[in-house]
């Protein structure tokens, strides 16, 4: 693995103020975009198929991707998405008769090859277990961190770095017109372990080994900025691939991860950087 040079980067130059005003002012953004888009929909972020209920309709068709779109114009439907071999697409929509849609695609020439049915009330519950698994992922994640650290300021500023790394891309999800789904669902589980992750190997560096604060800050970054740009380049590959090839619930997860990842190196060596330093030379620890 290659290590990036991260030693030039000058944090004497910067207050803690100045350190912690850009990641709470994009995290700050986010909540507002969440909120506004809670108030205009009534969900935070949009909920996909699995979450909603209704019907999701398969079909083949020899045509391109805005051709077909042009063929379901006038009927109702929420979304057409290619799949994986180019001339499959699958059609999602929240009508409760399909009859129309499928209809239109035989008379296209299409070869619908499933028709799926998911229940209202199955989406709910769906939801809610979905919701409650991220709940539990936090909570379980914050209360390690305070076992591990046992001192307020090192664990809050691991915790406000995971939440900021999970709110930046729902706000994100909201912007780009990506739905939640079981997929979106587990990238952002992902994201809580890529976060505590990194916060984790600095607050250690920092707090736990000999040597002067920024020679200790400088070792973790040497790691842990390596670690999350590969991590970066390979998702971003994996969105592009997925995108080229159709394959479904990829992109999405993919882009998911990217916009998490970058608000990761944001959130720790800004936001959490500026706590720890806080913490050494002016608070609890002084």
């Amino acid at each position: 693995m290659v290590d990036f040079e991260v030693s030039d980067i000058d944090y004497e130059q910067y207050s803690n103020r100045q350190l912690a005003a850009i990641p709470l002012a994009i995290l700050g953004l986010a909540l507002v975009i969440i909120a506004a888009w809670y108030v205009m929909t009534g969900v935070p972020v949009d909920l996909g198929l699995a979450f909603t209920g209704g019907t999701e309709v398969r079909f083949t068709a020899g045509d391109d991707l805005s051709e077909v779109k042009d063929t379901f114009e006038g009927v109702e439907y929420d979304s057409i998405q290619s799949a994986a071999g180019g001339d499959t697409y699958i059609l999602t929509t929240q009508a409760e008769d399909t009859e129309e849609i499928e209809r239109t695609a035989r008379q296209a020439g299409y070869d619908v090859e499933q028709v799926q049915e998911r229940s209202a009330s199955f989406g709910a519950e769906s939801q809610q277990q979905a919701l409650l698994g991220l709940a539990i992922a936090f909570l379980g994640m914050s209360a390690l961190v305070f076992i591990l650290f046992r001192t307020f300021i090192p664990s809050i500023a691991v915790v406000l770095s995971a939440f900021s790394d999970i709110m930046i891309p729902v706000a994100l999800m909201n912007i780009f017109d990506i739905p939640l789904t079981l997929g979106t669902v587990a990238a952002l589980l992902m994201l809580i372990g890529y976060s505590v992750d990194s916060d984790i190997l600095l607050n250690n560096h920092v707090l736990r080994r000999r040597g002067d604060f920024y020679e200790s800050a400088y070792r973790a970054m040497g790691t842990g900025v390596t670690m999350t740009l590969t991590s970066i380049a390979a998702m971003a590959v994996m969105t592009v691939v997925a995108r080229l090839f159709g394959i479904p619930l990829l992109p999405e997860i993919g882009l998911i991860l990217v916009f998490g990842l970058v608000a990761d190196l944001m959130n720790t060596y800004m936001l959490n950087m500026s706590l720890l330093r806080y913490y050494k030379y002016e608070g609890v620890a002084k």
